[in-house]
């Protein structure tokens, strides 16, 4: 079912990254899957699923929308092991992120690469 602006209702933008596909560079990586979210949304909330711990001497993930680590700031490899984890959206209003644009959701690699992870992004949207 399309995902439009002018539809309403919860929406959901799912994005994955995957070592093995998309490589683990010092870079920004825009996920795979649906996770666009159209200008004007609002992010209310969401999770991360790890399935493969995501593995780097001194490398750092962020996920980022609409600005820089606003899904989830920065962190090191003891971050993202195995199971669910918590964004930043946190289904508050301080906490919500409203976008000025349509948006893919990006994974940022920084200070090291990274040679192992998988993980799963799930956000929530109005």
């Amino acid at each position: 079912m399309p995902k439009g602006e002018g539809t309403y209702g919860w929406k959901v933008a799912y994005g994955t990254y995957s070592f093995a596909r998309q490589g683990g560079a010092v870079s920004t990586i825009v996920l795979e899957g649906d996770a666009i979210v159209p200008s004007g949304a609002v992010v209310l909330g969401g999770f991360v699923d790890v399935t493969t711990a995501a593995l780097s001497a001194t490398g750092t993930i962020a996920l980022t929308l609409e600005g820089a680590g606003d899904i989830v700031a920065a962190v090191g490899q003891a971050g993202w092991t195995l199971g669910r984890k918590s964004i930043i959206p946190a289904f508050t209003g301080v906490t919500a992120i409203k976008t000025t644009a349509a948006r893919s959701l990006s994974a940022v690699i920084a200070t090291a690469a990274y040679t192992a992870g998988v993980f799963r992004v799930a956000l929530f949207y109005v």
